[in-house]
């Protein structure tokens, strides 16, 4: 969930629900206080965060097909994907991932999601 929204957390798209990027920002706060930890726990509390939002779409995490993550820092890579796999389980979506010069309101990750999740 983030802080400001002049946009839509989730659209349908037919059997698609995509949500905007999510950051590792404390939801009962619903400010931009992020989560302790550096961008591991970012991640972390951002694909928390998703989840909620896939939830409002009818989505869930397993439904996820496709990945984009925004780091500030390649370094932290190798932490990151121990989270993604702490979250995802094969298979696993598809994902690209940037390193960007910077993130809204100083945050270190942001990921977003497209999960296929059919109407029933």
């Amino acid at each position: 969930m983030s802080p400001t929204r002049p946009y839509s957390h989730w659209r349908r798209a037919g059997d698609f629900v995509v949500i905007s990027g999510q950051l590792g920002v404390l939801p009962e706060r619903a400010t931009t206080t992020f989560v302790d930890g550096g961008a591991p726990e970012q991640l972390r509390q951002a694909l928390a965060n998703a989840k909620v939002v896939l939830a409002e779409g009818g989505a869930a995490l397993a439904d996820v097909v496709k990945a984009t993550l925004f780091v500030l820092d390649m370094g932290d890579f190798a932490a990151l994907n121990d989270v993604w796999l702490d979250t995802f389980s094969d298979p696993l979506p598809t994902r690209s991932a940037f390193a960007v010069a910077q993130l809204p309101y100083g945050a270190l990750a942001e990921v977003e999601l497209w999960a296929y999740a059919p109407e029933s």
